[in-house]
């Protein structure tokens, strides 16, 4: 099975959604954060060769996720827009005018930026500020978060989780739960690539895959939010009738994501996926 199985063309004018941070759970896996970001990069390599774009909300620290994913689709194609970043309120709020400045002249070919307000809509980011970084409370944290993944969720065509930390939001809810929720609402097919825990486990737990390859930590510490998100996905999997929201794969297949830490299967069965659903 392999993502070069799917047309060259079979998921063009399709936008997937990548999510991921580190996850708290790798050492018990004897697994490392290199480990995640190699399969994220797998993933966005077989989504590409399919015909794919990827769609991705995040910071723009030098040591994270975001950049790592945009330095990797750089150095292997030469291609404008292949993805779409999305950054929310908060995030651009908080960096100067000259940082923002620097972003956009140093900006990848592969990367288009988004920056959105705090209702989600896009915006100039150096519209209306100052030089200097600009505080933000928590309440617009949460509120600008959230409208960046709503933003994400009405233009995406799939959502791919992976990883996801349990403590320390800033957000309303974990940010890959409220995503997965978001998704799960919309009927937009959702992707849980368990296999390296974290939130994505406690997600697919949640809505009842198999996860008890590796127990829950959760107890009477747990982050409020972290309980409220495992509840709100519960209350979803427990509707009458409910089911998830149709992805391609039969069910064997979905215990498989949510249980391997394999790269090139984890990629390969998400491309088999969106393909199923965009090939005749």
């Amino acid at each position: 099975m392999s993502g070069s199985m799917l047309p060259r063309h079979a998921l063009a004018e399709r936008w997937i959604a990548l999510s991921a941070s580190e996850s708290p759970d790798l050492d018990r896996l004897g697994l490392l954060d290199a480990h995640l970001r190699f399969t994220l990069g797998e993933i966005a390599r077989a989504v590409l060769a399919a015909g794919g774009r990827l769609a991705y909300g995040g910071h723009l620290r030098p040591d994270g996720y975001t950049v790592f994913l945009v330095q990797e689709l750089e150095r292997q194609y030469r291609h404008e827009n292949l993805i779409q970043l999305c950054i929310a309120w908060p995030v651009h709020r908080k960096m100067s005018a000259a940082q923002l400045r620097t972003v956009e002249d140093e900006r990848p070919l592969a990367a288009r930026i988004t920056y959105l307000d705090l209702d989600g809509e896009p915006i100039d980011p150096l519209s209306g500020r100052g030089e200097d970084p600009e505080p933000v409370g928590p309440d617009e944290t949460a509120r600008g978060l959230t409208a960046m993944r709503q933003f994400m969720t009405h233009r995406s065509h799939a959502r791919v989780l992976l990883g996801g930390k349990r403590s320390g939001f800033t957000g309303r809810l974990p940010g890959l739960m409220e995503e997965a929720l978001l998704a799960l609402e919309a009927g937009i097919p959702l992707y849980l690539a368990a296999g390296f825990g974290g939130a994505t486990l406690d997600i697919a737990q949640a809505l009842g895959l198999p996860g008890d390859w590796l127990p829950l930590t959760s107890g009477k510490d747990e982050d409020d939010q972290l309980a409220e998100g495992r509840r709100l996905l519960a209350e979803i999997a427990a509707r009458p009738g409910w089911h998830m929201p149709a992805n391609g794969l039969n069910d064997d297949e979905n215990r498989r994501l949510a249980s391997t830490h394999r790269p090139g299967e984890i990629a390969a069965l998400v491309s088999l996926g969106v393909g199923r659903l965009t090939v005749p």
